[in-house]
């Protein structure tokens, strides 16, 4: 396979693995993470923004976000979307930030948070194994290509696939015992 190929499925498939990192940090575990609010959205002069964006999100003690809206009018809306998001977690709104509270997690809810990660892994496997295919599929086009250099393409880029998913699964291990930890 030639190296540009190789090197273009190997950046596709590190991107592929940052998205789950970024994916697997946005599970809440039993201790304040500011990247459990990426998903929340907030309207902001009719746009929807991520908190993010539009506040300083800090970690004063280990169990507490404090929200510091850069404009003092997004504390509601700031505080509207926490509320209508899937998160479970209840703002405490001091007219000049918002303070969020993290509680510990329930057995039954540490245990419905590993499913959701192990299914975020699996989503992950799936697209590192599309990207090995797509490079393969790639190569197979250049007629140039003998048979032999084909069948040395494929275990080269499956060389590289189980290389991203050992990465993935360590991730995934790692992830979970935070998640389980009490």
């Amino acid at each position: 396979m030639s190296a540009e190929m190789l090197r273009d499925a190997e950046t596709r498939m590190k991107k592929s693995l940052e998205a789950a990192a970024n994916d697997f940090a946005t599970l809440r575990t039993g201790r304040a993470n500011a990247a459990i609010l990426d998903s929340v959205k907030v309207e902001y002069y009719g746009q929807p923004m991520t908190i993010a964006s539009v506040a300083a999100v800090s970690v004063p003690e280990s169990r507490t976000l404090l929200i510091a809206p850069w404009e003092k009018n997004m504390l509601g809306p700031i505080e509207k979307a926490i509320l209508k998001s899937d998160l479970g977690l209840n703002p405490n709104n001091d007219g000049q930030n918002i303070r969020l509270n993290i509680p510990p997690l329930t057995e039954q809810r540490r245990k419905e948070f590993v499913k959701q990660l192990a299914g975020k892994a699996e989503a992950a496997r799936v697209a590192l194994r599309n990207l090995r295919r797509d490079a393969i599929e790639q190569y197979k086009k250049d007629d140039t290509n003998t048979e032999d250099d084909i069948k040395r393409a494929e275990k080269d880029v499956q060389k590289l696939l189980d290389k991203y998913i050992a990465e993935l699964e360590a991730m995934h291990k790692i992830k979970e015992g935070e998640l389980l930890e009490v």
